[in-house]
């Protein structure tokens, strides 16, 4: 009998195991953010000022291999992110626009890249720390209206997150 509840016992174990580590959480799965201000397309949908699905729900988790130009990094369900005619509003600001993210989990970060209607134009050293809870950025857009894809490239993964950013500037 004992023999019996110890290969019970150890055939539960074995059986428990995958389960466990499933469960846990990734080491990259903590690091998320967004730029909140001015605000963003996740965070209007996160606002619920548009309409948006899921992305309501977790506005910081757009997070996708490095290189997108993609305002919903490619992730189907975060695809309202693209939607060019939702009705997004779009931020009136100078041709110098501060940026400000917002972190609910920190990472290490290689840099930020801001692309204004699909050009590059600021790259800022993130030194490979962790960011604070906010980080805010000073970047000149031109005038007129625009779309801003807002980057966060991750140090020590392939990974980074996006935020794309209407705004008309004057």
């Amino acid at each position: 009998m004992k023999i019996g509840r110890r290969v019970t016992a150890a055939m539960a174990g074995v059986l428990a195991a995958p389960l466990i580590v499933v469960a846990l959480p990734s080491g990259t799965a903590f690091a998320h953010g967004y730029v909140n201000s001015p605000p963003s397309r996740q965070a209007q949908c996160a606002a619920g000022t548009v309409a948006c699905g899921n992305i309501k729900y977790e506005p910081q988790s757009v997070e996708g291999p490095k290189g997108l130009q993609s305002c919903h990094a490619n992730l189907s369900q975060f695809a309202d992110l693209s939607d060019e005619s939702k009705k997004w509003n779009v931020a009136k600001t100078g041709t110098k626009v501060k940026f400000n993210w917002t972190f609910t989990a920190r990472h290490k970060t290689r840099d930020y890249d801001y692309y204004v209607d699909g050009r590059k134009v600021a790259t800022i050293d993130g030194k490979n720390q962790m960011p604070g809870s906010v980080v805010s950025h000073e970047v000149t857009v031109g005038a007129g209206r625009h779309k801003v894809l807002a980057v966060w490239n991750i140090a020590d993964t392939a990974m980074a997150f996006y935020s794309c950013i209407d705004v008309q500037a004057s």
